[in-house]
């Protein structure tokens, strides 16, 4: 089986899975390109763990971990089996840190939101795994270097979160108005690190001051791109589509590293 790519997807609001619009055609695009994988690992922003987790559940639940949305949005399921083989195989490569075998948690928002629209048909195993809260961001990347493996075996890497994520400070008014200068500022130095190769930028992104401050209030919708790019390998292209800043604080961009080109269409004699 040839190497699979790995995405980071920005997933914005859990309303995105009712959603038909330019960013859910193209999330479906970039799995259409990919094709079916074997079974799919994702690092969602809204797990987060004391010590590093991964669910082993063999039918994952669908969590609703969120709390004034529309009646229709609760009644989404993605009942997409779980893979109690990937799991262990994750706790194998992440030796000796140790990984707790989760029968409790299951999929969240972060993924299912997602993958109702790559992967409408709820027919790939999916695994979760946690993010240690106790880890440095340089420690979140270095985990994923430690997943790489599962790339050639057939998984589906994915993160999803968003790389600025500042709530309090979006313009619910105005969704398509220009981007905060700090929010456009912190967005295209880490794209340009990303499409550059330069992991160390994004690992290092405090030292951005304000525009980080600003841009990653809390650190959880940022880590998991830092999993994506650990699971990168060299030399290795970054497309990013959708590219945009909703709500002036909020990044939408999803990056795919790894993929084949498309095919170019084909022109009628």
């Amino acid at each position: 089986m040839s190497r699979l790519p790995i995405i980071f997807f920005g997933h914005g609001s859990p309303m995105v899975a009712l959603e038909q619009s330019a960013v859910t055609r193209s999330w479906a695009g970039i799995a259409a390109r990919i094709g079916k994988p074997r079974a799919i690992l994702c690092i969602s922003a809204h797990w987060l763990t004391r010590g590093t987790a991964v669910t082993a559940m063999p039918q994952p639940r669908t969590i609703h971990d969120f709390g004034a949305f529309p009646k229709a949005l609760f009644d989404v399921q993605y009942p997409a089996a779980g893979d109690p083989g990937l799991a262990a195989r994750v706790r194998e490569l992440l030796a000796p840190m140790p990984v707790q075998m989760d029968q409790g948690w299951g999929l969240d928002h972060g993924t299912w939101s997602v993958l109702v629209h790559a992967f409408p048909q709820a027919d790939v195993p999916v695994v979760q795994l946690g993010m240690d809260v106790a880890k440095s961001p340089r420690q979140h990347w270095e985990i994923g270097r430690l997943l790489r493996p599962l790339r050639d075996e057939g998984v589906l890497i994915i993160g999803t979160g968003n790389i600025v994520h500042n709530l309090p400070a979006m313009d619910w008014a105005n969704p398509n108005a220009p981007a905060y200068p700090w929010a456009a500022q912190f967005n295209e130095t880490m794209l340009s690190a990303v499409a550059a190769d330069k992991p160390e930028t994004v690992i290092d992104f405090q030292a951005l001051g304000d525009a980080a401050r600003l841009s990653v209030p809390t650190p959880d919708h940022f880590w998991p791109l830092l999993y994506v790019l650990g699971a990168r390998y060299p030399d290795e292209l970054a497309e990013f589509e959708p590219n945009f800043i909703h709500h002036k604080s909020l990044s939408m961009t999803s990056i795919l590293i790894g993929a084949s080109p498309s095919p170019a269409p084909s022109i009628p004699a």
